[in-house]
């Protein structure tokens, strides 16, 4: 389109909105679906300047007359209207409306009130005379789609950047020559229009490509400053001088094949690069200083070529590593690019006795009983999670122990509850029988003890929620059979951190570190899963936070008692289920 043309038609489009308040926009390659969307229909318009907003429901349709008032050109008056009877000293509340159409009603300036409706999904502002946009705007997180086409704007606050859910941004016709860079958050965005504002470069070259608008947004989103760095997280001290004591850390690092622009559309490509996260995640983990690091979506050649030799070069580190189980099919290449988990350890503090994997898709096979099951063999064996299992005794304890650390991360998808728990039982099993290994003899003519008497830790990603079955088979040692998470397929802890996975569309708990409470206490852990920013955040990864989950860290200390035994020894007893305390950790949906 020429700059005539342009400027023709949007001068037709000026002098259309005296008649109502959504004129015709100038066709452009960025505004083609602007045609094929339904449009809402003029607001009423009366023989004064006195005009109604309209309140659209999701079909459009105008609401009652009782539910409409008259306003003058003050919009501070709209913010008397109610669908309900709520005070007017009330915040509103959700109605039967979503969308307001203000547009074309002469306005100057916008009541910050105005922004309390955080329900609104729709706001048109277009055609109007602002020159200013209140940076409380940042409160109307539903929005989908804001329309501020036809004002006087020559720049938008920077907080309009946190309304993430916006799909349409409309800016047509504006006074704007500057953008500010945290619009480009705006990650969902479907249609930017831009169209008809005195911008410079870069941003005239962007718009004469196809699709340029939308291209400004990832060029704003790379340009986001990384900002302050996050205050250091609050910890506890629960126990003081506790002897025996030591530090555990469990960390879902992200590995790089899952890292994708697709996958975190909101993360700038600079901080989404493996040579860029490996750095800071292996900074992280080090500044942590804990004795033990359980990690898991450790690629196999990371581990290999990284991350253990750093670790035992810097801080005295010694790892263990197992891969998923598809790494058993695969070719030396394609292998190096299996994530697994890995378990490394102070080795000035402790001494590996050896190690297991659980392979839960091994294990599936081997039970004639589950074998018999369909719902096992098309839902539990196609997926190739796996544990990992250290054992560890420790070096300069007053009372020497050993440990048995569990390392796992169980299936990612949230509406496969039932197989994480199936999941969850089998690695209870296995661990049962590598305790009753290490459990003291029991002297001729004593009891055998009714609790284990061998410290154990849990630690990984489980993607289950507190709520879910896995933390009740966990917490309580056993779960019902009519627990929603079986859903309808057949098979024969102390305070939590706010969350440990961050994304956009999820904020939970779902990485957690569980002990044995007969034979471990806990004497400090974090209070919150991030320190204080300075501003906000959209979600996991950024410049700041390698991953999408975040480290979780407790000190522990061991209780004492009789730790005697060995692996010849087979006098030991189960593991009885309930006995495990838990530590918040993440909560997520992935891979």
């Amino acid at each position: 389109m020429s700059n005539e043309n342009g400027k023709h038609q949007r001068a037709s489009a000026r002098a259309n909105s005296n008649g109502s308040s959504k004129a015709a926009r100038p066709p452009s390659r960025t505004t083609t679906r602007e045609s094929q969307r339904p449009r809402p229909e003029p607001p009423i318009q009366t023989q004064t300047l006195t005009q109604l907003p309209r309140l659209l429901s999701a079909n459009q349709l105008r609401p009652p007359p009782r539910q409409r008032q008259r306003l003058g050109n003050s919009l501070a008056s709209l913010l008397t209207l109610n669908t309900s009877s709520q005070s007017s000293n009330d915040d509103p509340k959700p109605s039967q409306w979503s969308a307001l159409d203000l547009g074309g009603m002469h306005m100057r300036n916008i009541a910050t009130n105005l922004f309390k409706y955080s329900f609104l999904t729709q706001l048109y502002l277009n055609h109007n005379q602002l020159h200013f946009l209140p940076p409380e705007v940042a409160h109307l997180k539903s929005l989908a789609l804001l329309d501020l086409s036809a004002n006087k704007l020559q720049t938008v606050p920077p907080e309009l950047g946190q309304l993430v859910s916006l799909k349409e941004l409309l800016l047509f016709d504006n006074q704007l020559t500057y953008l500010p860079v945290e619009l480009g958050n705006l990650f969902q965005l479907d249609l930017f229009g831009l169209e008809g504002n005195p911008l410079s470069e870069p941003y005239i070259g962007f718009l004469q490509k196809e699709g340029g608008a939308l291209h400004i947004i990832s060029y704003l989103r790379e340009n986001i400053p990384a900002g302050a760095q996050p205050a250091e997280r609050e910890w506890i001290v629960l126990e003081d001088d506790e002897k025996d004591s030591f530090t555990v850390l469990c960390y879902n690092t992200l590995c790089d094949k899952y890292a994708t622009a697709a996958t975190y559309p909101y993360t700038p490509s600079w901080a989404l690069a493996w040579e860029y996260r490996k750095e800071t995640i292996f900074h992280e983990i080090i500044n942590y200083n804990a004795d033990i690091v359980c990690l898991q979506e450790m690629e196999t050649g990371q581990f290999e070529e990284y991350f253990q030799e750093q670790f035992l070069q810097v801080s005295d580190y010694e790892g263990v590593f197992w891969p998923k189980s598809r790494a058993r099919t695969m070719g030396e290449y394609e292998r190096r690019a299996v994530d697994g988990c890995a378990t490394f350890f102070r080795s000035s503090k402790f001494s590996l006795i050896e190690k297991h994997t659980i392979e839960f898709q091994q294990i599936a096979m081997q039970r004639p009983e589950l074998r018999r099951t369909e719902d096992v063999f098309n839902r539990v064996m196609v997926k190739d999670n796996i544990g990992l299992i250290t054992v560890l005794e420790s070096k300069d304890a007053q009372n020497p122990f050993k440990l048995i650390v569990v390392n796992t991360h169980l299936h990612w998808d949230p509406s496969d509850g039932d197989v994480k728990l199936v999941q969850t039982a089998m690695l209870l099993e296995e661990l049962a029988k590598i305790v009753a290994q290490y459990q003291p003899a029991t002297p001729p003519g004593a009891n055998k003890p009714k609790e284990n008497t061998i410290p154990i830790l849990l630690c990984g990603d489980f993607n289950s929620l507190p709520e879910s079955g896995v933390h009740q088979l966990l917490t309580q040692g056993s779960i019902p059979r009519d627990h929603p998470d079986f859903q309808k397929y057949t098979y024969g802890s102390r305070h939590q951190l706010d969350f440990t996975n961050l994304t956009p569309s999820f904020k939970g708990v779902i990485d957690w570190i569980w002990y044995s409470g007969p034979t471990l206490g806990v004497s400090g852990d974090y209070l919150k899963g991030v320190g204080s920013t300075t501003g906000p955040v959209v979600g996991f990864p950024n410049a700041h936070h390698p991953s999408d989950h975040v480290p979780i860290m407790a000190s522990l200390w061991y209780k004492g008692g009789s730790v005697g035994g060995g692996k010849d020894d087979k006098s030991g007893g189960k593991n009885e289920g309930g006995n495990f305390g838990g530590v918040g950790g993440s909560n997520k949906t992935k891979k």
